[in-house]
């Protein structure tokens, strides 16, 4: 790795004065940004990509120290596990830069065009938003993904990690400024904070002369704080308490598989299960099959009084062949059924990013999108049925920014649709929703033709 500078500053800035610098900068860069040609933009992409899979080990490195400060300092193991990046996760920055380079670039299409009786034509043309603040904690290979989707998208950003990845965003950093450079882009089109001052944060959030729109990704106290402080428009999620409903319809190999999967792939992503609802007529014969999955992966359960009196015989029954097939297979590893905890009103409400999961059987479809509905937070879910009709309610009638049939939560994520990489989820209505990749990264303005009207 080439060593770059040392960028890191005294404890006494200001940090005022530091932040306004950035400010200045990023306004700059982006007037030079909106001119860069697709080319350009793509071929530094190539070279961050390049130089993120060159600094692999050092990378790495980086980050084990980033962990090890971490462990000390008793952060949780949600935040460990975010924070860790891992070969696999490397290569993964290094891939989705390259397939955000791969991208259309959204940057001066313009459609729509009609003729209006004066003979002027009317359209619209996409444009870059202009200067991107991005808050986030742990993740650092949000770095590569917001630095690629902003350049790409023809803006400006202003990366605020958190402390406890300092070292590892530094690093990737050093990357995406060897990119730039070698496109003859300014290095300042992608600035990191280099103080771990959290005074940088209330700077950030209140520079509106300088920054268009402001992205949190963490934990909920940040997003909160972002949210009711900020003098900038946020495209954000505080909560990711995502469902999986398993309907009467279903199939009972599918909704074991994806239930499974929905909670036990990852624990402490935002588009992982946190409760699963169950149409009584099935509950019987799916919920035990899923009992004996979760106590072999060590899943505390909080269940409603209906979901505990079925689990507490731990025996399936129903006439459907695919629960016998199913549990069959998993009887040589199954361990006894999970401790039965019942479920609060709280429980419903709550994002637990560990091994926990709520259920709650529920009398029809109705019933399990009112529960949605009310104890949601408009991020992802997912019903599991054959029926075709209740999957159109489903996907109509949830109020999320992510619906899906017959598939797991966890494909709630840029890189799964096609995006490249996302600078994070959002869960507003107004102006991005769900994965924000490169089009959420713009806007768009009206355009005239005409050929010397003028208006009488």
């Amino acid at each position: 790795m080439n060593a770059p500078a040392d960028r890191s500053l005294p404890g006494n800035i200001d940090v005022a004065a530091y932040m306004q610098g950035l400010g200045r900068s990023a306004r700059e860069a982006s007037r030079v940004l909106v001119r860069a040609d697709t080319h350009a933009k793509n071929h530094a992409l190539a070279v961050m990509a390049a130089a993120v899979r060159r600094d692999a080990a050092a990378l790495l490195q980086a980050n084990a120290e980033d962990v090890a400060a971490a462990r000390a300092a008793g952060l949780d193991d949600a935040m460990i596990d975010r924070l860790t990046l891992s070969p696999k996760s490397v290569e993964g920055m290094a891939a989705g830069l390259e397939q955000i380079a791969g991208l259309p670039d959204p940057v001066g299409e313009m459609g729509g065009f009609a003729y209006r009786p004066s003979g002027i034509q009317v359209g619209r043309m996409r444009v870059p938003l202009g200067v991107i603040g991005i808050i986030y904690e742990a993740r650092p290979n949000v770095t590569a993904d917001a630095a690629g989707l902003c350049l790409k998208s023809g803006n400006a950003c202003i990366l605020r990690g958190g402390s406890e990845a300092i070292r590892a965003n530094r690093a990737i950093a050093a990357c995406v400024r060897e990119g730039l450079r070698e496109a003859g882009l300014p290095e300042s089109a992608v600035q990191v904070v280099e103080t771990t001052d959290r005074a940088a944060v209330g700077e950030l959030i209140t520079m509106k002369q300088y920054v268009d729109v402001i992205v949190p990704r963490g934990g909920k106290s940040l997003v909160e704080r972002i949210d009711r402080e900020a003098r900038i428009p946020v495209i954000k999620h505080l909560d990711g308490i995502c469902h999986v409903y398993i309907d009467a319809g279903a199939d009972i190999d599918k909704a074991v598989r994806i239930a499974d999967n929905a909670k036990t792939q990852r624990l402490g992503t935002c588009n992982t299960m946190e409760t699963l609802l169950v149409h009584a007529a099935i509950a019987p014969a799916v919920l035990p099959l899923l009992g004996k999955v979760y106590a072999d992966k060590g899943i505390e359960l909080r269940g409603c009084e209906r979901t505990r009196a079925i689990l507490s015989s731990g025996e399936a029954t129903g006439a459907d062949p695919g629960a016998a097939s199913v549990q069959m297979a998993l009887q040589p590893a199954a361990k006894s059924l999970p401790a039965l905890i019942p479920a609060t009103e709280e429980d419903w409400r709550t994002e637990y990013l560990a091994a926990i999961l709520s259920i709650r059987v529920v009398d029809d479809l109705d019933g399990a999108i009112e529960h949605i509905n009310t104890y949601g937070s408009q991020h992802t879910d997912s019903i599991v049925t054959e029926d075709y009709t209740r999957a159109r309610r489903f996907l109509r009638e949830v109020d999320s920014s992510s619906v899906m049939v017959n598939a797991s939560t966890r494909f709630a994520d840029g890189f799964e649709y096609g995006l490249g990489a996302e600078i994070g989820i959002s869960t507003n209505k107004l102006h991005a929703r769900g994965p924000v990749g490169l089009e959420g990264l713009t806007t768009l303005k009206w355009v005239v033709l005409g050929d010397g009207q003028v208006r009488g």
